[in-house]
Parts: structure tokens; sequence; C-alpha cells
């Protein structure tokens, strides 16, 4: 059995290996328990992320009565792929799922109106908060991702809910990602209670919001208010209208393999190969009961062979992640199934019961660290862990990060960008700009673009300045990546996309506003001269980008974004990218969507009339 630590330490692996995930198909509803008709599947939905779900029409105090209706918050077509809650006096149940899980890693896709207010259930009794959380400074344990409180007055009996370590909500009517993995409360051949259920890990929109937290008891308006090994997903019907797409879930749960009748023989030298450890003289030998590198009694210059029997509980495929400085051998019923420097990370097919071992393990170089672990899962399994704590705490391969972050004045920095963390997108000329307010952006000064933005924390520079560095920095925190290459571009072509770079680009740097310290950049383009500025709105929860022009050669456009699916909102924004971020035109031009490929761009036709748009994620 893992400790909570290692838990804490692991859990990701459980989403490396989603070819375990079994999707929950929102074709119809047979998933489900019955209920009073307010849930349905749907093909689309849109929701006006400017009308509160809420709003009532204004009272005409002269006629007594309500006004003109407000728009329409929601609409959706026919289909199937999306399940949505509309709820009103009448019909506002409950969702509760025919199956019943235990430990589980899910994954899903929530979109949430504006004002609206839901919740996700794991066995119908530990609800994960889903709500309208957009621009909230500090997050509480009501805002979205929360783990929910319950109501007991009794001391012994109440549960204060556990905040998310960070908001990292998106505005309202765009899909945002939950990832949750759980492990149920324990009991004993009697009944009783043994341990509390934990939430292992919650991540948002790609930021961890919750690490291995204990749920002592029910939250509140569970399905039932004891706890059970199983339980269904119960998903909140009565507070507001809620979308899901895309659920995959997987059942998971202990993993009972071992590792026994292990030895081990201690060489000592400079070796370069494993046959140089294997034919060199035995300095120890003994037998052990966890893999450990100390067995060497030394920290260098080193090479040990363990063996040994391994022990599985059923014919499956078995993945093996093993870290060690150095290089290392694990081999299987004789068959290397991986190897190399630092470590390897392999799968192999095996059938239930005893299979022989073999881990080799050599260094030679004073400037690594040494350490040892070996981590077996499946795909429905925790991660088990063959080697002792001390061989490799968690944490003890992890560089200490290097963390920018602008105080009291903007921050910028240069670097190199993995753009979608691919290293071959990296973009060698571009530039962050951090706020103090957590609202922060990166722009390429190659192809006068702004690539990405984000909130939270700035950036982690590791890459950039550990040992000899590469020169790239990471952003940190909710992440919004756009699109890259050129902003501007020339399309005499009915239909033309834009191009993937330009050589008719001069970057002129950018100037330096005084008072906010904020940079405007300057570029020339085919002759026209170019200045661009991107800055907060008043509250930091979004971008406002102005573009200015002069002299620009006929057929010149702005790309402002690009996607899968680009769609014009009844309220005249863009909804980008399946509904991943907002395009507002701000400053009067007609904006047109073009396809390129399997993909739309939004454009807009230059003059010398500034453009501007605000971009809202």
């Amino acid at each position: 059995m893992l400790s909570s630590v290692m838990y804490l330490v692991l859990s990701a692996l459980l989403f490396a290996q989603n070819s375990g995930m079994k999707p929950l198909p929102f074709e119809d509803l047979s998933a489900f328990q019955s209920q009073s008709g307010n849930w349905q599947i749907v093909g689309d939905v849109m929701m006006d992320p400017t009308v509160d779900v809420h709003a009532q029409p204004p009272l005409d105090k002269k006629k007594k009565k309500k006004s003109e209706a407000p728009p329409r918050p929601i609409t959706s077509v026919s289909g199937t792929g999306v399940l949505l809650n509309m709820p009103d006096d009448d019909k506002k149940s409950h969702l509760v799922t025919n199956w019943e899980h235990g430990d589980i890693a899910l994954e899903v896709e929530v979109m949430i109106p504006k004002g609206s207010n839901s919740g996700l259930y794991l066995q119908g009794r530990y609800e994960i908060q889903l709500c309208d959380s957009w621009g909230v400074k500090t997050a509480r344990f009501s805002d979205i991702g929360g783990i929910y409180r319950n109501w007991e007055q009794n001391p012994e009996t109440s549960y204060m809910g556990k905040a998310p370590l960070v908001n990292a909500a998106k505005a309202p009517g765009l899909w945002q990602k939950l990832e949750v993995v759980f492990k149920a409360p324990r009991f004993d051949a009697s009944g009783n209670k043994i341990a509390n259920a934990r939430v292992i890990s919650t991540t948002l929109n790609g930021v961890k919001i919750h690490d291995n937290v204990e749920i002592p008891r029910p939250t509140g308006g569970p399905l039932v208010n004891d706890e059970v090994a199983m339980g269904p997903i119960m998903i909140q019907g009565d507070h507001g209208p809620v979308a899901f797409r895309n659920f995959r879930y997987k059942l998971i749960g202990d993993l009972d393999i071992r590792m026994e009748d292990l030895n081990f023989e201690v060489h000592h030298g400079p070796f370069e190969t494993e046959s140089e450890v294997k034919e060199s003289a035995v300095v120890k030998s003994g037998s052990i009961s966890a893999l450990t590198y100390e067995v060497a009694g030394k920290e260098n210059e080193y090479g040990i062979v363990f063996t040994g029997k391994l022990t599985v509980p059923e014919t499956t495929d078995y993945f093996f992640d093993m870290v060690y400085g150095g290089i290392g051998n694990l081999k299987i019923d004789g068959a290397s199934i991986g190897d190399g420097w630092g470590g390897l990370s392999a799968s192999t097919s095996l059938q239930a019961g005893s299979h022989s071992v073999e881990v080799v393990l050599f260094k030679a170089q004073s400037w690594v660290r040494s350490s040892l672990s070996l981590v077996v899962s499946t795909t429905n399994s925790y991660p088990v862990a063959l080697h002792s704590f001390s061989s490799s705490p968690p944490g003890s391969n992890l560089v200490p990060p290097i963390l920018i972050q602008p105080k009291s004045e903007v921050r910028l920095l240069r670097a190199f960008l993995d753009f979608k963390g691919d290293r071959s997108q990296r973009l060698t000329h571009t530039i962050g700009v951090g706020e103090p307010d957590r609202i922060h952006y990166i722009y390429d000064l190659n192809a006068g673009n702004l690539v990405c933005v984000w909130k939270g924390d700035f950036v982690d520079a590791t890459p950039m300045w550990h040992d000899r560095g590469d020169g790239s920095f990471r952003p940190i925190g909710m992440l919004q990546y756009l699109f890259s290459g050129p902003s501007l571009a020339v399309l005499d072509t009915p239909g033309q996309g834009f191009p993937s770079s330009s050589t008719d680009l001069i970057s002129k740097g950018y100037k330096l506003d005084y008072a906010s310290q904020r940079p405007t950049f300057l570029y020339e383009y085919k002759g026209a001269e170019v200045s661009d500025q991107i800055v907060p709105d008043e509250e930091a929860k979004y971008f406002i980008r102005e573009v200015v022009v002069s002299n620009p050669s006929p057929n010149t456009y702005l790309k402002v974004a690009e996607g899968r699916k680009i769609e014009l909102l009844p309220n005249g924004w863009y909804a980008v990218d399946d509904k991943q971020y907002y395009i507002n035109i701000q400053s009067g031009q007609v904006p047109s969507v073009r396809s390129k490929g399997d993909v739309q761009e939004l454009i807009l036709p230059v003059d010398t009339t500034p453009i501007q748009y605000s971009l809202t994620w």
C-alpha cells in the first residue's frame, strides 16, 4: 500500500495511462436514473457571457408589469454529445448515474453560464463545486472546484470544506476541463470506517487546485447522508443551468503487486557498461526488502545488480516508471523492457503469477544525484512503489524551481517559448509581460503577435537559468494559447489563409509607458509602421489589444484568432476554438472568418483606423 505522500506524488500517472478511460456517452440518458425533465441531450449549447441566468426583466413602474424580456442567456441545438440542465420551478431534479464507483479517476468538460451554480457529487456524497467564479480574486470552498462544506452545527460532525489552491475559472459560457482522482472511504470487515474519503488530485483548466485532501464526512446536500464503499455520481440539478461534454472515467483500486526474494550484489568502479559491472568483483551482497541505491555504500562509481521475483495479480499490461541517477536496465523473465540514462518508462503484458526480475544500476558521474525508484501500475490501479522511501524521497529528483513574479510593477522577461509546450515549435524572440494583478501574456517580437495569455503566477525560468540553461521559460497558471505566426498579412486571393511566417516584418522593439511601465510593441510591415499595445481591463479580468497601422498596403488584414471552430454569438462576440475564449471587436471593423485547412481564422480589414478588441478567457 502507498502512503498518502506517495499518492500525492504519483497520482498524475493515472492520467498518463488514459487508455483505460471509459467514455460516458451523451447519446441519450440511459446511463442515468429517471429525472423530472430538466436534463436533456443536445448537440451544442451557447451561453451569453454577459447575461446572468437569474436576471429578471425590470419592472415598468407606470404599467406595474415587467418590461421587455432580457436576452436569452442560453440557446442550444438538437443533436447528441452535450448534457444540458435547464431547471425551472417544476423540473429541477438531480441526475444520478445507474452505476456506482469506489475509487475513480474522471475528466469532464463543463460549461457554466453567468451567475449559475451546480455541483458534481462523488459517490453522491462529496461535492466538487461547479459555479461561475470568473474573476474571483481569492477562491473559497464555494467557488468552482472547491470541496463544499456541510451544514452541521455540532463541531464534532461539521466540515468546513476546502477552497481551491487558486482560482482557475474561465469566463462563463466557455468549456472548462475538470480532472479528479478520488479515493473512496475504507471499511473493515464489520463495516466500520477505517479511512476517510480523499481527493488525491483535482485539476481545473490545467491548474492543480487540490493535492491529497481528506474529506471526513459527506458535504452539504448529499444523495444520502452516510458513507459507503460504492456510490453513484450525482450532478446537482436544482440550483442552475449547466452543461457537460467529453465525460470519461475509470474505476481504479489498489494493486497487489509484490517484489519478493530480492537479492543484491554491489560492484565498485567507474563503470560505463552493464557488462563491465557484471564482470567485476562483488564487494558486497545480501537480501533486501525493497530497491534502494543505498546498498552501494557510496555516492559514486558503483554498480548494483538486483534480482528477485515479481508477483502480479492478473494478466494485463503493466506500466513501469523507473528514475535513477546514472544508467539503468530493467529485465523481466530475462528480457529487457527498458534501459537508458536517468530513467525509463516501459510497459509489457504479464501473465498472472510470478516472474523473474533484474534491475541493474551503475553510476560514474559525481555531478549526478544518487537515487533509485521503481513505480508500477496498470490502467486501472494506483501506482505502487517498489523502492524504499529513502532511495527516492518525494521531490528529491526535482530541481528547485526558479520562479519570477511581478511585485508592485509590470515585469518584462525575454526568453524562448515552446509554443503549446512543443519543443519543435520553439519561438526564439518572445517576451513575457507580467502584471501585479496576476494577468499575463507573451508576445512574439519576430511575428508581431500575441501568442498566449494566462492568469495566476508569472513564469518558471528554471529551464532558462538552471545549470547551462536552454533559454526558455514556462508560463504558470491558467494558460490559453492563441496562435503562432504573424498577425498582419496581405491577402490578395479570396479565401486565402494567413502565412505561417513572414519575411516582411521588421521588429523595432518596444517603448515603455513611463507611468504604467507597460510596453507598446513597434514594427514595420511592408513599409507600414505598426504599434501594438496589450493592457488589462480595470478589473484585470481580460486583455484589451489596440493595433495601429500607418499607410497599410491594400488588402492588409489583421488575424485576431484561429481555432477549430469560430462562432458568432448573439451578443456580437466570437467564441474561438470551440468555445475556449472570446473575442469582442470594439473598434467597428467588420470581421470575417476564413478557413485554412482544418482551422478557421478570424480576420479584420486594416486601414489607418485603430483596431481594438478584447480577449476574454
